[in-house]
């Protein structure tokens, strides 16, 4: 069977020279004579491995000196308990942003678990179509951090903006958009994302974090959620998700090898202008995103017709485009076209959206 084109929210598609290095390395890694699911991570070749996955994040992201980058388990959802845990001792509170499912589940971990947390903005009276705009004024100046989350890949809308929070840390969940364009790493306390959408397969979570937030951690806070213990021990405290972390830092080369960021940047751009050109000139599917929040890597869609919304996914799996089914919570479909998912690809769902509409007129 050939590739089909994987449209799915994550785990994503991973790019082909990634899988064939992958395969090629499978039962011996580097002439070490075992494949790297196989191997200790406390052995020099593993140490070889991560050591270079954070050089090559480092040099594609250009992330300053005082920040740590660390390789982590549990999901990114593991990181909204975390993320109260190790920096509401600041100043004991803190502000969110709700701007869709994931930041409005960050908000409620840090309501469970009882701290003084407030939610001053959200866009879900209109089911999240849009990114809240946030003022420097809207701040409170006594908050430990202001989390936001950057891309919001169910409702398919992206942060056009960095919010200005001033001297509060901002700290922000990029699941969905890591490593897709250039972003200034030093105006964020703290970035974190899980790797299954854009950087590897799903096991690890990458944390950013800025040295001098590294002290205000619970002391009561399990081991595994401490920022500052995992820095301590170079992300390996206990035995991290090796081969994950050994994939993405083949995805970090396969970027820079192509030119970096701001190619990736302009590679995206051109797979999502291409997506919403057509789907603003005409009317038979309808874009429920606002236009000045629309992300470049999730673009949802509807026809506004049950019948037709059940059946596009089915049809488009059967013609080699899989996945499109959207989120229970948006209905109709979601195209996720991150970094590996070629030009091409784009290409071919436009021509079958336009085939399905043609076969398939509305009442």
């Amino acid at each position: 069977m050939s590739r089909v084109f994987n449209f799915s929210a994550g785990p994503s598609m991973l790019p082909v020279p990634v899988l064939e290095k992958c395969a090629s390395d499978m039962m011996d890694y580097n002439g070490s004579g075992m494949s790297v699911m196989e191997m200790s991570h406390r052995s020099p070749v593993y140490e070889e491995i991560i050591a270079a996955a954070e050089a090559s994040l480092r040099k594609l992201m250009n992330i300053p000196d005082n920040y740590k980058v660390l390789f982590l388990q549990g999901g990114a959802s593991t990181q909204f308990a975390a993320v109260p845990l190790n920096l509401i001792g600041r100043t004991g509170k803190a502000d969110y942003i709700v701007s869709g499912q994931f930041s409005g589940k960050a908000f409620k971990e840090a309501q469970k678990m009882g701290y003084d947390v407030k939610c001053i903005a959200t866009s879900k009276d209109t089911n999240f179509d849009r990114i809240p705009v946030v003022t420097k004024d809207m701040i409170s100046p006594d908050a430990s951090y202001v989390h936001i989350c950057f891309n919001n890949t169910i409702y398919g809308t992206k942060y056009g903006y960095i919010p200005d929070t001033g001297d509060v840390p901002l700290v922000a969940d990029m699941s969905s958009c890591i490593i897709s364009e250039p972003v200034d790493v030093s105006k964020f306390g703290v970035i974190y994302a899980g790797a299954q959408k854009n950087m590897a397969p799903a096991g690890v979570t990458l944390v950013i974090v800025r040295e001098d937030l590294l002290e205000y951690g619970d002391p009561k806070m399990p081991s595994m959620l401490d920022w500052k213990l995992m820095a301590e021990n170079g992300s390996m405290y206990n035995t991290p998700p090796c081969y994950s972390i050994y994939v993405a830092g083949l995805v970090y080369e396969w970027i820079l090898g192509m030119g970096g960021l701001d190619v990736m940047k302009e590679k995206n751009e051109k797979k999502a202008a291409l997506l919403y050109d057509y789907l603003d000139s005409q009317d038979y599917y309808i874009a429920p995103v606002q236009k000045d929040s629309r992300s470049m890597m999730n673009v949802t869609f509807v026809t506004g017709v049950e019948e037709l919304d059940k059946k596009f996914p089915k049809e488009a799996t059967a013609a080699g485009l899989v996945n499109l089914k959207g989120h229970r919570s948006v209905g109709g479909m979601r195209a996720s076209i991150y970094n590996a998912m070629p030009y091409e690809g784009v290409e071919k769902l436009v021509e079958f959206m336009k085939e399905f509409a043609k076969n398939n007129p509305k009442a």
